[in-house]
């Protein structure tokens, strides 16, 4: 029972990072009907760039919260304007050509982000500083640190924020009526352009937050990082209905506990982090030599096999797809 109440807790703390990082496609795939492949870039750049504030602040003495906070609030604009720029240059000039058209150019423009960051920070694996001091909390006989509950405290109040936008402000009704028919809205003196612009800015700030707390969390960022990570966010978003707001939010958290005790299950994690055979794959093992969160590569196996079964037994997703609702 300690067992399964630990995976739920590293399960609910991946999957809200994995939720965070799919609303940003589940939203551009309802407004403009794209799978934006290179958002899990923009996720890669924001923690990048909050590794390269970070590294330069901590020599300063600065208190720990306040540089990461700061760090954060650099990587936000600077992946805004990332997502901006792709949507302006590389999507916009597309928005009427054939499908398969921005799809190809959304795998060139994942590449293309890849090597620029490979110019700028290396292939190498970076290093977060550990600057954050993380406690650690007995629930129950599981062990829950304050990085973990930091985090699912941002990831849920963010998903809380987003949802308010999307369904109480006058932008959210410009982003609903846009997905649901952009001639029709556009009919109505909605800025289609202005809508789709800001459905990108959002979706690329809330990446960068996942990338944030992705870095600060594993202590880990590099260049291929976005890869797999966006990938499972893709899933995560078919999981709960493409295009479906509450649908990337429940798929998130799914496919994290879903990982979490896929993998917590086969092998003897603890023996694992105490003995150091975990080296080589990306892995948490608090002071007491505890598995905390993703530390076996199975878990990727799960990911892709939860892809498949829902493709397979239900396409539109565990909320399906409700037109009027999508953003």
């Amino acid at each position: 029972m300690d067992t399964f109440l630990q995976q739920i807790i590293n399960g609910l703390t991946a999957g809200s990072v994995y939720a965070v990082v799919a609303l940003g496609y589940t939203m551009v795939y309802g407004i403009i009907q794209l799978i934006n492949f290179a958002h899990g870039e923009v996720v890669m750049i924001g923690a990048m760039v909050a590794f390269t504030v970070i590294n330069a602040l901590v020599p300063y003495g600065l208190p720990p919260l306040a540089i990461v906070l700061i760090g954060a609030g650099c990587a936000v604009p600077i992946c805004m304007l990332v997502g901006y720029g792709m949507e302006k240059l590389a999507y916009r000039p597309l928005r009427h050509a054939p499908r398969l058209a921005p799809l190809i150019t959304a795998i060139g423009v994942s590449i293309i982000l890849q090597h620029v960051a490979l110019l700028i920070w290396s292939r190498n694996v970076l290093a977060f500083p550990q600057i954050i001091p993380s406690r650690t909390y007995m629930v129950g006989g599981a062990a829950i640190t304050t990085i973990q509950i930091a985090i699912l405290a941002i990831c849920f109040g963010l998903m809380a924020a987003l949802a308010i936008l999307i369904y109480r402000t006058p932008l959210g009704t410009a982003m609903r009526a846009t997905a649901q028919n952009q001639q029709v809205a556009g009919l109505m003196g909605i800025d289609i352009n202005r809508v789709i612009a800001a459905t990108f800015v959002i979706g690329a700030g809330l990446g960068a937050v996942a990338g944030v707390l992705y870095g600060t969390y594993y202590g880990l960022a590099q260049y291929t990082m976005g890869s797999i990570l966006g990938l499972k966010a893709f899933s995560a978003a078919v999981l709960g209905g493409i295009g479906n707001i509450p649908g990337a939010m429940l798929g998130g958290v799914l496919l994290g506990i879903v990982e979490a005790l896929g993998a917590g299950y086969i092998g003897d994690f603890t023996d694992l982090c105490q003995y150091g055979w975990l080296a080589g794959s990306i892995s948490a093992c608090d002071g007491g030599g505890h598995f905390v969160l993703f530390g076996s590569n199975y878990q990727d196996v799960f990911a892709f096999l939860v892809l498949i079964l829902v493709l397979v037994f239900r396409p539109s997703g565990l909320l399906g797809e409700r037109v009027g609702d999508r953003a």
